[in-house]
């Protein structure tokens, strides 16, 4: 049995430690709201997450230095616009052999630097004790035990086989990869894909639609990604393709709910107010957009929802512009 810290109770982080805990390990739990944690103390429930219990191996703490210090595995489910200041506050409680899990999706927007990059800028220390954990999952769907898989991602193959070991069970199975950049990129990337497949469901197109920007969209992600040094194959698994599917299908996606509401023409600064959750598509959005023009990348399906989200470009005018480019061979798309 490990002792496990876990910072971050949102669906994804609470879904992560029931995993861990009905795996033998003892969680504790930090959230940055005392009434938060004493709520889910006492009732063991989560305000997110319905019909839902928490598992008797689960603590919950607002103090980060009780809960970091001495733990085996610390696992970062904090939203990924929040992930530098919490590994400043987490730094001096922290074990130079502490295995860094991250599991929060996103770019961050004025270093354009990913999750495992700000990470190791923060503590100092190569990447060997990094690990990304990404891949398509729901919390809803992990903690109703449909099957699920998942990529745990390192340069180092210890830790990822580590991760690997810890979190897999009968209804999660979880693969390796030494392709962190990739990893991280296909599962933040993606994330604004969905945002434009939302927009398409929202302006009432259908499959064909959405058929298009899926395969369009994972051509201008693999662009990405190849250019900043990742595994061109990686695009093609779990945090690529696999995370795609199920971000920009599902109900459960917020992102996709995002680009829906846009589509029917709903402000986005309105719709993020009335989510209790975080789409992290929106500001991801920003940094691919700065990423591409720093590489010289032509994604003219996240420069679409860029322009729709942040220059008040009229959505369906935007899918049009798309359609009407200059005609071109598939390979050169």
């Amino acid at each position: 049995m490990e002792n496990i810290s876990l910072l971050g109770c949102g669906t994804w982080g609470s879904a992560l430690a029931q995993i861990l805990a009905e795996n033998g390990h003892k969680v504790s739990a930090w959230h940055y709201k005392s009434a938060t944690v004493n709520y889910m103390t006492n009732s063991r429930k989560h305000p997110n997450l319905n019909g839902f219990e928490f598992h008797k191996n689960i603590t919950f703490d607002s103090n980060l230095d009780s809960l970091v210090t001495n733990s085996k595995c610390l696992v970062l489910a904090v939203p990924s616009h929040n992930i530098r200041e919490t590994m400043v506050k987490s730094l001096n409680y922290l074990s130079s052999n502490t295995i860094i899990v991250n599991v929060s999706k996103g770019i961050e927007n004025h270093s354009l630097k990913t999750m495992s990059e700000v990470i190791r800028e923060v503590i100092g220390e190569n990447l060997s004790n990094i690990v990304s954990l990404y891949g398509p999952s729901h919390a809803e769907e992990v903690i109703a035990k449909h099957p699920t898989t998942l990529v745990s991602a390192s340069v180092d193959s210890i830790s990822a086989s580590y991760v690997q070991n810890i979190f897999s069970s009968n209804e999660l199975r979880v693969y390796t990869n030494n392709d962190i950049y990739g990893v991280e990129l296909g599962g933040s990337l993606k994330n604004v894909i969905a945002i434009a497949t939302g927009i398409c469901d929202g302006i009432g197109f259908g499959d064909n639609t959405k058929a298009a920007l899926l395969t369009r969209g994972i051509a201008e992600i693999t662009r990405l990604g190849v250019a900043m040094g990742a595994n061109s194959d990686t695009f093609n698994g779990l945090s690529g393709v696999g995370d795609l599917i199920a971000t920009c299908l599902s109900k459960h996606s917020r992102n996709r709910f995002v680009g829906e509401e846009i589509g029917k023409g709903h402000k986005l600064i309105d719709i993020l107010n009335r989510m209790n959750m975080i789409a992290e598509g929106v500001k991801t959005t920003k940094s691919v957009h700065d990423l591409s023009n720093k590489h010289q990348i032509d994604m003219p399906i996240c420069d679409g929802v860029y322009d729709i989200l942040f220059n008040g470009k009229n959505p369906k005018s935007k899918v049009i512009e798309l359609m009407t480019r200059d005609l071109k061979k598939e390979e050169n798309l």
